[in-house]
């Protein structure tokens, strides 16, 4: 075990992770915490729409707009991460100047996570008992204040916990951005595991990936359960 711990390997991937994996870490959070955030956004609006636009629903919408929307969303979740970031390559130029770094990763990551998103989103509004709903109708309130003062809040433990299925998926896609020069635990992860075969600074990244995935999961749990008016009842 001391010959592992004093090898020219142990020694590098110890150097390495001392001067890259810092950075590389925060990296990765920012990344993602920064497109979850956009795709939620940009998704929950639209899950919204799903739910109360559909027919029968609070604020019904014409029906070809709603086959729109859908077909837009299962279209962009269709397509392959890795697809999409050399497709949006043009619009990653555009929006942030270049299509190359950690905040350029930014742009592919909130496309591909904001059907996710809209979809979870949906999931967890419909859970919402229709009697609350209807309730809330026979009492006057208009759509827009069902919406932010019944849908929304009575959805909320479900939509933390969705949110942070979201967050978790993004961290993922956040690895596969070192592919096209994305920063973070992803790159080291490629450029040192895939390119170079140095494998323990590709297993360190990952168990970091991990650790990272735990804590957002841990986080997300807590506050769900912090939310849930069943379990304070109880």
């Amino acid at each position: 075990m001391s010959d592992f711990f004093s090898s020219p390997e142990f020694n590098e991937a110890w150097e390495i992770f001392k001067t890259q994996f810092p950075t590389a870490i925060w990296e990765t959070v920012y990344v993602t915490v920064i497109s979850t955030f956009f795709a939620i956004v940009i998704g929950l609006p639209l899950g919204v729409l799903l739910v109360t636009g559909e027919k029968g629903g609070i604020r019904p919408i014409p029906s070809p707009l709603l086959k729109l929307i859908n077909w837009v969303i299962n279209i962009l979740r269709s397509v392959p991460f890795l697809i999409l970031m050399i497709l949006v390559i043009p619009l990653t130029r555009a929006i942030i100047g270049t299509s190359i770094g950690t905040t350029a990763c930014i742009v592919p990551l909130t496309i591909a996570a904001f059907p996710f998103a809209a979809r979870l989103a949906e999931s967890s509004l419909r859970e919402v008992s229709p009697s609350t709903l209807e309730m809330a109708q026979s009492m006057g309130a208009s759509p827009f204040k069902i919406i932010t003062k019944v849908l929304i809040p009575e959805s909320i433990p479900s939509l933390i916990s969705n949110a942070t299925i979201a967050i978790t998926t993004v961290l993922g896609y956040s690895a596969m951005s070192g592919i096209i020069g994305g920063g973070g635990l992803g790159k080291i992860a490629i450029n040192y595991g895939y390119y170079r075969y140095k494998y323990l600074v590709m297993i360190i990244a990952v168990i970091l990936l991990i650790l990272i995935v735990q804590l957002f999961q841990s986080v997300g749990t807590l506050l769900a359960k912090k939310t849930d008016k069943r379990l304070k009842k109880a």
